[in-house]
């Protein structure tokens, strides 16, 4: 889009070296970046991949090449040379052209659909507790790497695979029917989901007095665990969930239906969504034709036990056991079956599990056997890993003293925006909703930017004081120049009808800004095929970063000439379109005054 000077740069080196050397160079030889800051320049070609052809050092080569694209394209202005590195210097026209021919465009930043189809899978909750703070970094990945591939062209499946049945969702269950009195959401005034995490905990705790008491009879404590009448009780709720008991099925729905209600609400605060639940009550039994397919073609084997297997150890994996001997399935023989269903339903051509990297040779062992069977949508299939998230400990409060409630995060985020918001005399004019609004916006945002700035693979440590920080590398910081920016537009009473202008000249702190803002689709496109809203959230802090430096040096509302005036305004428009439509792919809202 906005780089066709790179593309014409590739092509007339390519043609200079024909010219001055005689010889054939590929246009993937030619490597541009952007030109250092403490030289002149904005785009530097590398040289010495041309001293082959030259025969001289990469100064001369340099000067030559130099000396040809000057001649030869009118938007250079000057070069120079240090050392293998040819810094081109672009004429203020070809910026003032670029900021109002291209990036003050609508179009700018938008690609045409590409007629391919993603699912992203994100959230897969487990239905005994409430979401946490690893769940956070889940969903706001999922849903923003979702809003980067639709923006990028794709048609987008968001999906939520939900954890609802098994011996955990029993420990709940039997341990609210044993202590719970019949304790509902509405008679303890609970959010669902903490109602049935509540029971969750004091299962554990009950269990572990049951696992003392019996190692305190003479039994270890392998076999107290295993004895503990709690777990037998729960064992046999399972086996009698799986066969259909009507009472312990209309149990597991009803206090199912309590975590659903609290999960939505969570949903709605973190800003997420999903175009299709899958449940694990209707995906565990799948899997088992595929099983019996994979027998018939020699890709698994039997056991003397009957057990079936796939051995993998010649792509670095070990033997994987696919379907017990009694016949029952494993987490793999459901994944398995439900990667099917997914696709029969579907038919899309890529699919996106993000899951924490604890999780990493599962997925390796479930894409390869599905390679294995001769699977074509297979090749599709990547495991988006992500990084724990750590605290500061002391930073947070949680319930449980182990865990990070995804509640209490983002309520107390959102009491520390308006904390810092108060001190630092933002909120004048402010009625109380709007205060209220207002900080939600501002303590979500530092949150999700805190979270989302960091790539995706890597272990982060979150400092909720230091994401709330207005002149950090956060959130809030973005959040305020974009109100800095309408504040200024609102003032000159700007609309983007405004006819174009054209100054004489830019400032250097003009060139850099619409610099940056020009690479815009090209982040969308690099975040897009990474899957990484890192890329995007790094991108937009120095958008924001070049517009406060814009802003101090240079007088806008002010400027003396008009033409000088207008064009700042568009530049100052354009800034604020690119920064919120970026910050709404990573799932931030963006204030209009604070």
């Amino acid at each position: 889009m906005a780089n066709s000077i790179q593309h014409r740069l590739v092509e007339q080196t390519v043609a200079a070296v024909k010219a001055l050397y005689g010889a054939d160079i590929p246009a993937g030889q030619i490597s541009l970046q952007d030109t250092r800051k403490e030289f002149e320049g904005q785009i530097t070609i590398v040289t010495f991949p041309v001293t082959r052809f030259s025969k001289k050092s990469p100064e001369m080569t340099g000067e030559e090449i130099g000396g040809y694209l000057k001649d030869n394209i009118e938007e250079i202005e000057a070069f120079n040379v240090i050392k293998g590195f040819l810094n081109i210097s672009l004429t203020d026209s070809y910026w003032i052209s670029l900021l109002n021919e291209t990036i003050s465009q609508q179009a700018f930043g938008k690609f045409p659909s590409n007629g391919k189809k993603i699912m992203v899978e994100y959230s897969s909750p487990n239905t005994n507790k409430p979401l946490h703070l690893g769940h956070i970094r889940n969903n706001l990945l999922g849903y923003s790497v979702a809003e980067i591939l639709k923006a990028y062209g794709y048609d987008i499946i968001k999906a939520n695979l939900v954890n609802d049945r098994g011996i955990h969702i029993c420990k709940s269950m039997l341990a609210w029917q044993k202590f719970g009195n019949g304790e509902t959401p509405a008679s303890s005034g609970l959010k669902g989901d903490h109602l049935v995490g509540k029971y969750y905990v004091v299962f554990d705790k009950e269990y572990k007095k049951e696992i003392e008491a019996l190692k305190a009879q003479g039994q270890t404590e392998e076999d107290a665990k295993k004895n503990a009448p709690l777990m037998l009780e729960t064992q046999e709720m399972l086996r009698q969930w799986e066969a259909g008991d009507e009472d312990v099925v209309s149990l597991w729905k009803t206090m199912n239906g309590w975590v659903y209600e609290g999960f939505a609400s969570t949903y709605k605060q973190l800003g997420v969504d999903f175009d299709k639940y899958y449940y694990e009550s209707d995906t565990y039994l799948l899997g088992k034709d595929i099983i019996q397919e994979g027998l018939a073609s020699g890709v698994f084997f039997k056991k003397d036990d009957n057990s079936v297997w796939i051995d993998l150890t010649d792509e670095g994996l070990d033997q994987k056991l696919v379907l017990r001997g009694d016949g029952t399935s494993v987490y793999i023989t459901q994944d398995l079956g439900t990667a099917q269903l997914k696709y029969d339903e579907f038919g899309m051509d890529e699919s996106i599990y993000v899951v924490g990297n604890e999780q990493d040779y599962h997925f390796k062992v479930l894409f390869s056997i599905l390679r294995k069977l001769g699977k074509s949508w297979a090749k599709g299939l990547f495991h988006l890993s992500y990084g724990m998230v750590d605290l500061p400990s002391g930073k947070m409060k949680s319930r449980e003293g182990t865990v990070v409630d995804a509640d209490d995060l983002m309520k107390e985020m959102i009491e520390t925006a308006a904390e810092r918001t108060e001190e630092l005399g933002k909120t004048e004019g402010f009625s109380q909703e709007e205060k209220a609004v207002l900080y939600n916006t501002i303590g979500m945002g530092a949150l999700k930017y805190f979270l989302l700035k960091v790539d995706p693979k890597k272990r982060l440590l979150f400092d909720p004081n230091e994401s709330v920080d207005f002149q950090g590398h956060t959130g809030p910081f973005i959040q305020y120049t974009y109100a800095r920016i309408n504040s200024v537009l609102r003032k000159a009473a700007f609309t983007n009808t405004y006819s174009k202008a054209i100054p004489a000249t830019i400032s250097s702190y003009e060139r850099d800004l619409i610099q940056v803002l020009a690479e815009y689709p090209n982040i969308i496109e690099a975040s897009a095929k990474e899957f990484s809203p890192a890329q995007l959230a790094n991108f937009v802090y120095e958008v924001a970063r070049l517009y406060n430096k814009f802003y101090h040096e240079e007088t806008i509302l002010k400027a003396e000439q008009e033409e000088v005036k207008t064009f700042r305004l568009h530049l100052s428009h354009s800034a604020a379109s690119v920064i919120a439509s970026a910050m709404r792919l990573l799932g931030i809202q963006v204030p209009e005054r604070m």
